[in-house]
């Protein structure tokens, strides 16, 4: 097992910071980007994969997309960090991407499916 391997029963995906007074604006500010291919917003979508908010009100967000040859993925995290920037108290936004794991259709919200189609 390697350094970057998760332990056996480790979460993929690091969990958010749900408590933070923060969290919910941030996620409201999520749920206004779309991908422009998709008629449903990214968080519902399951593209934010961990959103953690220290004491100093500094967000890091990290998502993935649909899949890595998406033509907007130069342009999703500026604008999800666009979108979080100006919630009162946020002191810095930093938005990361990672394929790891890879999103699948699994990660989506229930309401996202219904919107989809998929339910």
């Amino acid at each position: 097992m390697t350094d970057t391997t998760p332990a056996e029963g480790a979460p993929l995906i690091k969990p958010s910071t749900t408590e933070h007074p923060l969290y919910e604006a941030v996620v409201d500010a999520c749920r206004t980007v779309y991908d422009p291919e998709i008629p449903v917003n990214i968080f519902d979508l399951g593209l934010i994969y961990t959103i953690e908010i220290n004491e100093a009100n500094e967000v890091q967000i990290l998502m993935t997309l649909t899949a890595p040859g998406c033509p907007v993925a130069g342009d999703m995290p500026g604008w999800v960090a666009d979108a979080v920037e100006p919630l009162p108290g946020v002191k810095q936004v930093d938005v990361g991407m990672t394929f790891d794991p890879p999103w699948g259709m699994e990660m989506m919200s229930d309401e996202a499916r219904l919107e989809l189609g998929f339910m």
